[in-house]
């Protein structure tokens, strides 16, 4: 019996803390929405917070990029070359990395990297009350702090989406012309011919709102952080893991919404 009372002392707790939870990130977003459009605009701080995103996040996303086209054209040339159709391997990389493949691991890739890092910084101003010296001095944290993040990840995720799209095709393209020994033309013209617009656009419209959930989680657990290098550090462990399983669970979403239930 009291392991009952127990259990049902410990579902109560953690609904309550749920409930809490979803409160306040919901007046957090309203907030950012609010000064997404408010005065005073902030362009040199997201151009410098755009220019370290986007510049420190080149080199991986390039790295990942093109190892995952590759391996997309080796794994789709081991079922392809047994039904003899080793031309279509061109247009299952293109639509693969541009659909899912593109926005999704570069998204995971900036959560990862910029979002624990905005965390991490929003979480060691919050304990070292730095935070609260800005309220002191009649400056809004969520305008000085998070808006020019958020317009930062908006414009470096979109950016970086496209250009590891490009690069992924681009392993595709090696593997195909080099060791598949496919045609050079023919591999160009495979590449393209499938896809449409929407792709291209259905794949940046994924990337715009996975930006902005990694913006909202890694500035949201940044301002909830705790007193403490421990606590930042849970902070930052939070921010990501939950980054990653939204971005997941929005692409599931998104996808079903793009390709089956909008039809």
């Amino acid at each position: 019996m009291l392991n009952i009372k127990k259990g049902i002392t410990v579902l109560g707790t953690k609904a309550v803390e749920f409930i809490r939870y979803i409160g306040a990130l919901t007046i957090f977003v309203g907030e950012i929405g609010f000064w997404l459009f408010h005065p005073p605009f902030r362009f040199k701080q997201v151009m410098r917070q755009t220019a370290r995103m986007g510049a420190s996040s080149l080199p991986i996303i390039s790295l990942i990029s093109l190892f995952i086209g590759m391996v997309l054209a080796l794994q789709s040339a081991y079922q392809m070359q047994k039904i003899q159709a080793e031309m279509y391997i061109a247009s299952l990389v293109a639509l693969s990395v541009i659909r899912e493949i593109g926005p999704v691991l570069t998204a995971l890739i900036v959560a990862g990297r910029c979002g624990a890092a905005i965390t991490a910084e929003i979480g060691t101003m919050k304990v070292t009350e730095q935070i609260d010296a800005l309220e002191t001095l009649a400056t809004n944290p969520i305008n000085y702090l998070v808006v020019p993040r958020f317009w930062a990840l908006l414009i470096s995720l979109v950016t970086l989406t496209i250009y590891a799209n490009f690069i992924g095709m681009v392993g595709g393209y090696i593997v195909g012309v080099a060791k598949l020994r496919i045609p050079h033309h023919m591999y160009i013209k495979m590449t393209f011919e499938p896809l449409r617009q929407s792709d291209m656009r259905n794949g940046l419209y994924k990337s715009f709102v996975f930006a902005i959930v990694i913006c909202i989680i890694a500035c949201f657990e940044g301002m909830r952080a705790k007193e403490g290098a421990e606590g930042v550090g849970k902070a930052t462990t939070s921010s990501v893991v939950r980054s990653f399983v939204l971005i997941i669970a929005c692409d599931c979403f998104l996808t079903a919404l793009m390709y089956f239930i909008g039809r």
